[in-house]
């Protein structure tokens, strides 16, 4: 904690004050309005605004175990639905990016069948929100990245956004853009899942 401590305790003089700086973050007194709503892993390997260079105000972030995204229900929302759906129509985000990354552990506890019965919340969470097969439509090959579980988990999040009454009303009139985006932990690499070239296809952003 000291190192986290001591940031804090500087950042205002060493990067608010700063002449360069000072004027944008007055800006932010008045308001939001980023244009991406940003869904990725609670992973700390995951930081979002490293890879993009995303400044403050620029990202409206949601960030759940395994970047889940759970289905919409009206009469039983929750914390992710109720951030997603004030992201499209209060803030007007014009893109959702959902992104995976390598090395994840709740999509290798979902596609290895691990035993997650000391951590029950974990459990239930991954129960709910992950399609039963996914394990066999996965097709990954054991490798410690699950590279390509993780893409077929991040496309199929996509696919439960769709759902979700506010999004296909701006999916009906062309506004919103959504992506599907891997991270590598261990290069900085990203790519980006392209339909055009397969059900889940990803190459270089």
């Amino acid at each position: 904690m000291k190192s986290l401590i001591d940031n804090a305790r500087s950042f205002a003089a060493t990067h608010v004050a700063d002449p360069g700086r000072a004027e944008s973050f007055r800006a932010l007194e008045a308001g939001q309005s980023p244009e991406t709503l940003f869904i990725t892993c609670s992973d700390s390997r995951v930081v979002p605004a490293l890879f993009t260079g995303a400044s403050p105000g620029e990202l409206f972030e949601l960030r759940t175990a395994g970047n889940i995204v759970p289905e919409y229900r009206s009469d039983s929302p929750s914390g992710e639905t109720a951030t997603i759906e004030y992201a499209v129509r209060v803030l007007g985000v014009r893109d959702i990016v959902v992104c995976g990354h390598s090395h994840c552990g709740a999509v290798t506890a979902v596609v290895r069948g691990d035993d997650l019965s000391a951590v029950p919340a974990v459990q239930g969470w991954l129960e709910r929100s992950v399609p039963a097969d996914a394990p066999a439509r996965a097709v990954a090959s054991f490798t410690d990245d699950m590279a390509e579980a993780v893409q077929r988990h991040a496309v199929a999040q996509l696919e439960t956004l769709r759902s979700y009454p506010c999004i296909q009303e701006r999916l009906d009139q062309g506004a919103l853009g959504l992506h599907a985006w891997y991270y590598e932990v261990h290069t900085g690499a990203v790519e980006v899942h392209r339909p055009e070239s397969g059900p889940v296809s990803f190459g270089p952003l």
